[in-house]
């Protein structure tokens, strides 16, 4: 099995390091966060704490794409991250990336960043309607993707738990993370709307960030109300009917 690997170049001094945290990923480190779909683990080196995601091996079909014909999840976060810094987006600090494949087949992957430790994700204000400065902070956000929006980045897992938020001072900073699904390309009105459709079910939440959004990018606000609450509606309807199909399929294996 051949083994890929990049390096930034602020850690080329660590390679050996790094090698060995790869090598030996399955016996060291420490469990971070959920563990269902992909292995998470944390690393010390020196000051720094590094986070390993250890990417599952893909099905067949995809084990042939990454292969050949598409970059993999590994390599798009550590070439993601470093364009989201050279825009001057938060995201933890890339540190490099490694790949296993075969002749035929792509295996294993893994993408290592400098971990941050940060104050709360998105995810808090949707849960947390008492965390001090919650509109400020919902605020904050909304004018952090319409930034987002203005450089051309189109977030495509832009979801509550793939933002995380940090007050330095009386300033809140946020940082991408879950990097391997995005496009850089000019975004049209409709798709910037779209892109806020996973991140809440409340409605006043919706509304909050239309009115900022609308500040920001000059549009009407009731149209962006109607068409962020519309795109919102339209994700949480997929969404419990995949998990009702999920359910009924579950059900019928357990019978036999």
């Amino acid at each position: 099995m051949s083994r890929t690997k990049n390096i930034h170049e602020n850690y080329k001094q660590h390679d050996a390091f790094l090698d060995d945290i790869i090598i030996n990923y399955d016996t060291k480190g420490e469990d971070f966060g959920n563990q269902d779909r992909n292995s998470l683990k944390l690393f010390k080196l020196e000051e720094k704490t590094l986070n390993v995601k250890s990417f599952r091996i893909p099905n067949l079909i995809n084990q042939i794409a990454y292969r050949f014909f598409r970059k993999s999840k590994a390599q798009r976060s550590f070439e993601y991250g470093k364009w989201l810094q050279s825009l001057d987006i938060g995201t933890p600090q890339p540190v490099a990336y490694y790949e296993f494949k075969t002749w035929f087949l792509f295996k294993k992957s893994y993408y290592i960043s400098e971990q941050l430790d940060c104050d709360l994700t998105y995810r808090e204000l949707t849960t947390d309607f008492e965390y001090p400065n919650h509109e400020e902070i919902l605020r904050a956000f909304t004018r952090f993707t319409f930034s987002l929006h203005e450089k051309k980045v189109h977030f495509l897992d832009h979801s509550p738990g793939n933002t995380l938020i940090k007050k330095v001072g009386d300033v809140y900073e946020f940082y991408l993370v879950d990097l391997n699904r995005m496009e850089f390309k000019p975004l049209d009105f409709d798709t910037r709307i779209k892109n806020f459709a996973k991140l809440t079910t409340h409605k006043w939440m919706v509304e909050m960030m239309s009115e900022e959004y609308a500040k920001c990018s000059g549009a009407n606000y009731e149209e962006v109300f109607h068409l962020m609450w519309t795109y919102t509606e339209e994700f949480q309807n997929r969404y419990h009917r995949k998990k009702r199909l999920k359910n009924k399929i579950l059900f019928w294996r357990r019978r036999k």
